[in-house]
């Protein structure tokens, strides 16, 4: 019995191992601009639970059950935000964090905006030059 509850107890780990690994807490960095990349930081937390049973039988036939569980929850923490060379890290928890990072995300939302539009007016100028010539 010994053996088969570690055979369950093995698969059911390495079925763990695989969902969650180290790109599962700290997250793929997400570049917002030349000058700002966001990296999500995560929480993980695991349960497991593992049981069996060995029925005596009167023929010569095995009898066993057993099972496994196991339970993930994955939070998102932080952020870590690297702006134009300086580093902090923003909690996702800490009402005032969120608060202070509003106007800075309008801020660099309205930054992409303009060079967005300037850079569609750079290429229709560009385009209506190069027709002209």
């Amino acid at each position: 019995m010994n053996n088969k509850i570690n055979d369950i107890m093995s698969v059911t780990m390495n079925k763990i191992k695989e969902i969650t690994d180290v790109e599962t807490i700290v997250g793929d960095p997400i570049k917002v601009d030349e000058k700002t990349t966001l990296i999500p930081v995560s929480k993980a937390s695991f349960g497991f639970v593992a049981g069996g049973s060995d029925i005596p039988a009167k023929i010569e036939k095995e009898r066993f059950g057993g099972g496994t569980g196991a339970g993930v929850s994955i939070q998102p923490v932080a952020f870590i935000v690297i702006n134009d060379g300086n580093v902090r890290m923003m909690s996702v928890n800490s009402p005032s964090s969120a608060a202070d990072l509003i106007p800075e995300l309008f801020t660099k939302i309205s930054d992409i905006i303009e060079t967005v539009k300037k850079n569609k007016e750079n290429k229709t100028k560009t385009d209506t030059h190069s027709s002209n010539s």
